[in-house]
């Protein structure tokens, strides 16, 4: 044992043998003995002259944080759960929106408490639910089998859209595999609007052609824009001549194109909405039973939708340069993507009345109980 070790062992040990009775002292000096090899006398010296061997942590200056009122926590905590975890940035965005519904499920909250978290700042929110933040770690499984018969019929993107306009689709697949491809399972399929960052989900069993069109279809005719652009991977479920039928045989053909083989970032508006959309709701585990599929539907066609597309801001990137060994990030303010489309000159008026008037009609405390007590149906049924 190092010099070092030894005396940490012992800072480890001082206020334990002090506040212990005479027997104990006994047994704590016999163990310390063995341990480090001291003669019995040089360690009681060593323990009645000891002297701290870290130092302490230093006391914060200042008055204290008026942030650290209960009621504020509370409030804080509860909207932070509510919205499933989001980071500080977006939280601080949908405060002023989600206290407008917190009195109706939790009770009034007093005024002072409301203008405070009205003006906290995102570093504030990080350092107040510091104890209340999960971390994920568990890593995802590719399933994308390559579809080669249509690959010379369908073009690669390699430029980007126009992405301020609404209408231009990504598509990708999540599997609910739990870990074994072995089998059916129920995959999500995930479509997300570049411009809005509108977002739809859909489930299928299995990655059957003619499913995915279905699903394709409905949600189609549920976005509040127009579709003029639909992008994917190399799968089969979408390079085959269903979809390619549906999006080129009509009077107002929809571009439809595919991303490089085995380029991720050709899809990346798609891929990094995996995780908020899907894996951090339904998890890694298996989905193989094929009952869940129209419950699951269900929930996407009404409340997730609804929550997501109304009540969950995101961040968008403005603009990204490289400066020597520095990548350096401009993003615009979190934004959801009922907002985003409000802002867009692209699209009709009467649209925009009509959400505003859904709008109004919403809760998002409500939206997430009924998208919890769903849920817990799913994973009752997923495996039987």
């Amino acid at each position: 044992m190092s010099p070092k070790a030894r005396m940490e062992y012992l800072e480890s040990i001082v206020i334990r043998y002090r506040k212990s009775s005479k027997k104990k002292k006994s047994i704590i000096l016999d163990e310390f003995c063995t341990t480090t090899g001291y003669n019995r006398k040089y360690a009681i010296y060593l323990i009645y002259t000891f002297k701290r061997f870290t130092k302490p942590k230093p006391k914060k200056r200042g008055r204290p944080s008026k942030y650290n009122c209960p009621e504020v926590l509370e409030a804080l905590r509860r909207i932070y759960l509510a919205a499933n975890l989001p980071c500080s940035k977006r939280l601080k965005a949908i405060l002023p929106a989600w206290l407008k519904f917190y009195h109706q499920e939790y009770g009034h909250l007093f005024w002072p408490a409301v203008k405070l978290l009205l003006k906290i700042s995102a570093p504030t929110i990080d350092r107040i639910l510091k104890p209340f933040k999960t971390k994920y770690k568990t890593k995802g499984r590719c399933t994308t089998k390559p579809g080669t018969l249509l690959k010379e019929h369908i073009m690669v993107k390699t430029d980007q859209w126009n992405e301020s306009k609404p209408g231009f689709l990504e598509a990708d697949t999540v599997a609910l595999c739990g870990g074994s491809l072995l089998g059916d399972f129920v995959y999500i399929i995930d479509y997300t609007d570049i411009a809005t960052a509108w977002g739809e989900q859909r489930a299928v069993f299995g990655k059957g052609e003619t499913a995915v069109l279905e699903q394709t279809k409905d949600v189609e005719n549920m976005l509040p824009f127009k579709l003029l652009g639909f992008d994917c991977d190399n799968g089969n479920e979408f390079l085959n001549w269903h979809l390619l039928r549906h999006f080129s045989q009509r009077k107002e053909p929809v571009q439809f194109t595919r991303s490089r083989p085995y380029h991720k970032d050709d899809n990346a508006h798609i891929e990094q909405k995996t995780w908020t959309q899907v894996r951090q709701w339904l998890g890694y585990s298996r989905f193989d039973n094929p009952a869940v599929v129209p419950l699951l539907n269900d929930l996407f066609r009404n409340e997730w939708r609804l929550y997501h597309n109304f009540f969950m801001p995101s961040l968008k990137l403005l603009e990204k340069k490289q400066v020597a060994a520095k990548t350096i990030k401009r993003y615009d303010k979190p934004k959801t993507p009922y907002q985003r489309v409000l802002q867009s000159l692209d699209i009709e008026t009467s649209v925009k009345r009509a959400l505003k008037e859904q709008f109004e009609t919403l809760n998002p405390f409500q939206l997430r109980k009924a998208i919890d007590a769903k849920l817990k149906k799913i994973f009752a049924l997923k495996n039987k």
